[in-house]
């Protein structure tokens, strides 16, 4: 169970990520500065940057408990790496997990939007992903071989995600966009297979 002092740190790691990213919503992340955030969450810069290195890592909080998914459904499954990561990914599309893309709530549109539309973000977002790539190889067996399956399922995860983010991003509704969602997921899982 997690103590007190743990939860009041959690929340303040919240805390200062949502009064960044509703600045960064309304005004642009680069129109945002260090300065303006730490006003806003009413701390101070040291304060704010004993919390987070960067603006960068303000906005990646959002997804932190996203961190090494794969490496740990892997883990703890029975089943073999690649039927996990589609049933999981297939289950994400149902639930509408943000994470598959098929989120169309405007707060969710709108978080990707930045993401995808500032270079700064979609960089540092291509970091959260390669080291998220490290770790799954490492639970794969850290050869050649789990790399190079780590990076074809992870990137396969990451471009359905994005067709997906695209269909709404124009205007598509989650509904009507599951079904090719959940085909276009099928198949492209159905194409990877372990090298060996």
């Amino acid at each position: 169970m997690t103590g007190l002092r743990e939860r009041k740190k959690q929340q303040t790691y919240d805390a200062l990520s949502e009064a960044a990213i509703a600045l960064f919503l309304e005004r642009g992340f680069d129109e945002v500065s260090v300065a303006d955030i730490a006003a806003a969450a009413d701390v101070s810069k040291p304060t704010l940057f004993k919390y987070f290195a960067t603006k960068q890592d303000l906005v990646m909080h959002r997804i932190a408990d996203h961190r090494h998914e794969a490496a740990r459904l892997v883990q703890a499954s029975p089943e073999s790496p690649i039927d996990t990561l589609a049933a999981h990914f297939r289950n994400g599309l149902k639930d509408r997990e943000p994470t598959t893309g098929l989120n169309d709530h405007p707060q969710v549109l709108a978080y990707y939007n930045l993401v995808f539309g500032t270079a700064a973000l979609a960089t540092r977002m291509r970091e959260f992903m390669d080291d998220d790539e490290r770790a799954l190889a490492a639970v794969l067996g850290g050869d050649l071989q789990a790399e190079l399956l780590a990076a074809q399922v992870l990137s396969t995860q990451r471009i359905l995600g994005y067709r997906n983010w695209r269909a709404l991003s124009g205007g598509q509704s989650a509904t009507k966009r599951y079904p090719a969602a959940l085909r276009e997921a099928e198949s492209a899982f159905q194409r990877i297979r372990p090298l060996g």
